[in-house]
C-alpha cells in the first residue's frame, strides 16, 4: 500500500515537472536569471532521478537504495588518491631506510680504513726506526763508517775507470751502490765504448730490486744493434724475462725467438734458462 502511494505520488511530481516546460513558455514578464536557470536545472536532474527510481522499483518490484553517483565518485577518487599517498609514502620511508643503512655502512668502513692506515703507518715507523738501530749495530760490530752516497764519491777520471769502480760494486754484492754509479756512468759516459756493456749490467742490478720497466729499458739499449760480445746472448735472454715479469708475454716471445737466430752458439746455460722462459711465457712451439 505504502508503495503504491509513493509512486502515485512520485508520478503526479513528474507530472508536474513534465508540465512546467511547457507553462514555462507563457511569456514572462522578465526573463530567469542565472540562479532560477541553475535551479532549473537542478530540479531536472532529480526529476530524471526519481523517473529512473519509479521505473526500478516497477519492475523489480523491490525496494530501491538510492546513492548520488556524483559523491559515491569523488569519495573512491579521494579513497584511490590516500591509497596511493599511503603506497608512496611507505616506499620512500623504505628507500630512506636503505639509504640510512648504507650511509652508516660507509661510514663504519672508512673508519676501519682510517684506523687500519694508522696502524700501518706506525708499524712502518717502528719498522723504519729498527732498520736504522740494526744497521747501527752491524756498523759498529764490524767496525765500519755509515756508507756515504756514491754521489759523494771523488769523481772517475775516465770512462774505463768509472766503469771498473761500478763492476767492482757489483762484485762486492752491492747492488744498490752498484745501480748508482752505472747509472751515472751511462749518463756521463753512455757513448762510449762500454755503454753498451754498463747499461746491461745497470739492467740487471734494476732487475734484482724488481725494477723491470727499467730494466727491460736498459737491456734494449745495451743489445742495440745485437752485439756479438760474451754477454750480448745472457743480455736478450734477460730483456725476455723482464718482459715476463710486465706481463707481456707476447713480446717476451718474439725476444726469445730473436735470441736463438741471433745467437745460435750462444751459452748452454742462457739457452736452457731461455726454455725456461719459454715455458713461462706459454710460447707456441
Amino acid at each position: 500500500m505504502k508503495r503504491n502511494t509513493l509512486l502515485a505520488s512520485l508520478a503526479a511530481v513528474i507530472f508536474a515537472l513534465a508540465v512546467a516546460p511547457a507553462l514555462s513558455q507563457t511569456p514572462m514578464p522578465d526573463p530567469l536569471d542565472d540562479r532560477s536557470v541553475r535551479r532549473l536545472d537542478k530540479m531536472e536532474k532529480v526529476v530524471r532521478e526519481l523517473r529512473s527510481i519509479v521505473f526500478q522499483g516497477r519492475d523489480s518490484g523491490k525496494p530501491v537504495v538510492v546513492m548520488p553517483a556524483e559523491t559515491e565518485a569523488q569519495v573512491q577518487s579521494l579513497t584511490d588518491r590516500v591509497a596511493d599517498l599511503e603506497a608512496t609514502l611507505t616506499r620512500l620511508n623504505g628507500q630512506n631506510d636503505t639509504v640510512t643503512f648504507e650511509l652508516q655502512q660507509a661510514r663504519q668502513a672508512l673508519g676501519a680504513a682510517e684506523a687500519a692506515n694508522r696502524t700501518l703507518a706506525d708499524r712502518l715507523t717502528a719498522l723504519e726506526g729498527r732498520t736504522s738501530q740494526i744497521e747501527a749495530v752491524a756498523s759498529a760490530e764490524h767496525g765500519l763508517a755509515p756508507q756515504q752516497p756514491v754521489a759523494e764519491a771523488p769523481a772517475a777520471i775516465d770512462p774505463e775507470a768509472a766503469f771498473a769502480r761500478a763492476r767492482k760494486f757489483m762484485l762486492d754484492g752491492d747492488y744498490g751502490t752498484a745501480e748508482t754509479a752505472l747509472a751515472d756512468f751511462v749518463k756521463r759516459f753512455g757513448d762510449s765504448s762500454k755503454g753498451p756493456e754498463a747499461r746491461y749490467w745497470l739492467g740487471k742490478t734494476l732487475s734484482v730490486r724488481g725494477a723491470n720497466a727499467d730494466a727491460a729499458g736498459a737491456f734494449i739499449g745495451a743489445i742495440r744493434g745485437w752485439p756479438k760480445t760474451s754477454w750480448a746472448p745472457d743480455a736478450v735472454l734477460e730483456l725476455s724475462r723482464s718482459l715476463i715479469a710486465l706481463k707481456k708475454p707476447v713480446d717476451a716471445c718474439q725476444t726469445l725467438d730473436e735470441l736463438a737466430h741471433r745467437y745460435p752458439k750462444a751459452p748452454a746455460a742462457v739457452m736452457s734458462r731461455a726454455q725456461t722462459a719459454r715455458a713461462q711465457a706459454k710460447c707456441a712451439g
